[in-house]
């Protein structure tokens, strides 16, 4: 049983944030607060007071915040975290005697009662503080403290002012002064130091664009790097600042899929980049039909030059062909008959494809393995990987590798490919995983987006869950883009991109509106590039390429749809309708997005505005600016009536702006 301190008075609980009893740490990027609030109190009816303790954790020397009363008990207080790595934040609160004296002196005299004695008393709480301001070296302020107390102590002279004590007792600077010099010798200190880990801005805002650098080859040949960076200016133009491309490595040669997944491969069939390995290397070398390191380099930096980063496959696993095969035997599992194991999910098979064990006896020498291979790519120039599967390797790696990458180069993001159960997706966001896919791609109710979106953004889990939505990706072709024709297409992609601050699309496909599944009730692409060239028309004049630059440019100048926490949902009469608006920190940025669910069908109906999210009075007239469309439309009060067909208008992105009056009576929004 845990007994508190003798004489520490003071009781701290119900600290948040606070991941799992400080086992993980919190997140937030560069230049964002962290808000912490706590319960602190004490028996009886003393005073209590309570600061925020915060480090960066290389430092050694805690600085403090005051932590403002909210009422029950409840306190909170904030601090900026202005650089990238971890921080640290704790608490500390006390029974403070010299607040309770002033508190109760104040309501003494509202009584009318003699004080005189309690002036004596408060001078000693002074007399005290002054030696302890002493003791800190800070002189000048003990000398000041010093003459306060005799001045309170001392009777007013005959005909003086006898309500000079009192204003001297109750004086905000020498309030100021005892709070830097409080007691807290008896002082509660929260047991546990809670740690943040700070990112850059790219891990709370990012747009991403997944594409395969051996289909940008033109007249249907291999593509090289320097097709793909030919390329970039495409995605660039759509507003993206993360392209990720699959696996760039040689790849495997036995076992080789063919085209949809077939098991022999035709001899030209290229195979899958994600069966890693052949003779010409492995993980840290580039497939020769792309080109070599150099070309890479130079794609890297065509990308930084249009504003935009590449981020790399990290697909722990390799082919029957990898140099580790023959090199490190026992890093793979064997079967009785002395084979290697490939990989398996039933019914599900992946012949072309050897699974590490994670398990060897040689877990040290494979860990530092898989860890030099970051390393490897970090000194070409990448900072953001995608992961492969994180979920099928063990935790505990995870966190280790994670934590040793970002020790080492802070600013490098990982992104968990782990389409699993919730608590697992969760699990590997807490060992540091920066952001995270999600459900969303079989998301398609108002209900279930509202819920799932709530609990991602206002809920415990947005402490430490990022989610990164995809509405497709090379694996997932959804039953709602193969049936629901362009009108799904764009609602989709415009849910993603309103809904989180961080999301992505497979193109050229999606934006191509590529519909069509391998196999009835599956959710395979037939012909996917995963397992052959393709080749795209980006001129074709009825996909989305113009909304998706136009919702990306949204996205860019709007802070409200930069961030997830302002995520709030209003109701409406029509299930086919969903509403919800976003906030900037500030609140002077507010997007109210209304998308109609059905792709086939016009749906109408009223929507029923939470006003006060909107920054907006019960009783005000604003204007919402169609950000798509460009419209203006003039609204009051709460309820307001929205009319969306799929086939022209399957959404509004409404900015919201305030009425502001001038003296000539002109009517201007902000």
């Amino acid at each position: 049983m845990a007994v508190e301190a003798e004489g520490q008075r003071a009781v701290i609980e119900g600290v948040a944030p606070e991941v799992d009893g400080g086992r993980f740490p919190i997140k937030r990027v560069v230049g964002e607060r962290v808000v912490v609030e706590a319960d602190a109190f004490a028996d009886g009816h003393d005073a209590v007071c309570c600061v925020l303790l915060w480090r960066a954790e290389a430092d050694a020397h805690w600085r403090e915040v005051p932590m403002t009363a909210l009422g029950n008990d409840r306190w909170r207080g904030a601090f900026t975290v202005s650089e990238m790595g971890r921080y640290r934040y704790s608490l500390l609160a006390w029974v403070d005697h010299f607040r309770t004296w002033r508190r109760d002196l104040q309501k003494r005299v509202e009584a009318g009662q003699d004080v005189a004695v309690d002036l004596v008393v408060g001078a000693g709480f002074i007399e005290r503080a002054g030696k302890r301001a002493l003791a800190a070296g800070r002189r000048a302020e003990a000398r000041v403290l010093a003459g306060l107390a005799r001045d309170l102590a001392r009777r007013p002279a005959a005909g003086g002012d006898p309500a000079a004590p009192l204003r001297l007792a109750l004086d905000a600077e020498l309030g100021e002064l005892m709070d830097r010099h409080s007691d807290r010798r008896e002082a509660t200190r929260y047991p546990r130091e809670l740690a943040v880990v700070v990112d850059r801005t790219r891990a709370r805002f990012s747009t991403w664009y997944e594409m395969f650098p051996r289909s940008c080859g033109a007249d249907g040949r291999h593509g090289t790097f320097a097709d793909c960076a030919a390329r970039l200016r495409y995605v660039a133009a759509l507003g993206f600042d993360v392209v990720y491309l699959p696996p760039i490595h040689p790849i495997g040669t036995t076992h080789r899929k063919g085209r949809n997944n077939a098991v022999r491969a035709a001899p030209d069939d290229v195979g899958s980049p994600w069966a890693i390995g052949a003779p010409a290397g492995g993980h840290k070398a580039v497939h020769p039909e792309l080109g070599d390191l150099a070309g890479f380099r130079a794609l890297v930096a065509v990308a930084r030059d249009l504003g935009m980063e590449i981020a790399l496959d990290l697909a722990f696993q390799c082919s029957p062909d990898h140099p580790y095969v023959r090199e490190h035997p026992e890093w793979f599992r064997h079967r009785p008959d002395g084979t290697i194991q490939y990989a398996e999910n039933p019914p599900k098979k992946y012949e072309d494809i050897y699974p590490f064990d994670f398990e060897t006896a040689d877990r040290t020498g494979l860990w530092a393995e898989l860890k030099s291979v970051v390393d490897h790519w970090i000194g070409e120039g990448v900072r953001i990987f995608r992961v492969d599967n994180p979920h099928t390797k063990p935790l505990p790696f995870w966190e280790w590798l994670i934590g040793e990458v970002k020790r080492e180069h802070p600013e490098t993001l990982f992104l968990a490919e782990a389409f699993t159960r919730p608590k697992i997706m969760y699990r590997l966001a807490k060992l540091g995983f920066t952001q995270s896919y999600t459900y969303f791609a079989w998301r398609n109710g108002r209900d279930e987006l509202a819920a799932y979106f709530t609990e991602l953004t206002q809920g415990p889990v947005a402490e430490f869950f990022r989610g990164n939505v995809w509405p497709n990706t090379p694996d997932i072709l959804t039953e709602r883009l193969q049936y629901g024709g362009r009108p799904a297409f764009a609602h989709r992609l415009i849910l993603a991109g309103t809904l989180a601050a961080s999301y992505g699309i497979y193109g050229p496909p999606f934006e191509l509106l590529e519909n069509v599944a391998r196999d009835p009730g599956g959710e395979e692409y037939l012909d996917s590039e995963k397992y052959q060239l393709r080749r795209w028309d980006l001129d074709r004049p009825d996909g989305l390429a113009e909304l998706v630059a136009r919702l990306n440019r949204i996205r860019r100048e709007n802070p409200a749809l930069q961030a997830d926490r302002g995520l709030r949902f209003h109701p409406a009469d029509n299930e086919q309708l969903l509403c919800y608006s976003k906030a900037s920190e500030e609140g002077d940025n507010v997007i109210l997005t209304i998308v109609n669910l059905d792709p086939h069908h016009l749906q109408a109906g009223w929507v029923d505005l939470d006003l006060p999210a909107l920054g907006v009075g019960t009783q005000e007239g604003f204007q919402v600016h169609d950000l798509l469309s460009g419209a203006r439309y003039l609204w009051q009060g709460a309820r307001n009536y929205v009319q969306l067909d799929p086939a022209s208008t399957p959404a509004h992105v409404f900015r919201v702006r305030r009425r502001l009056r001038t003296e000539r009576d002109f009517d201007y929004f902000t």
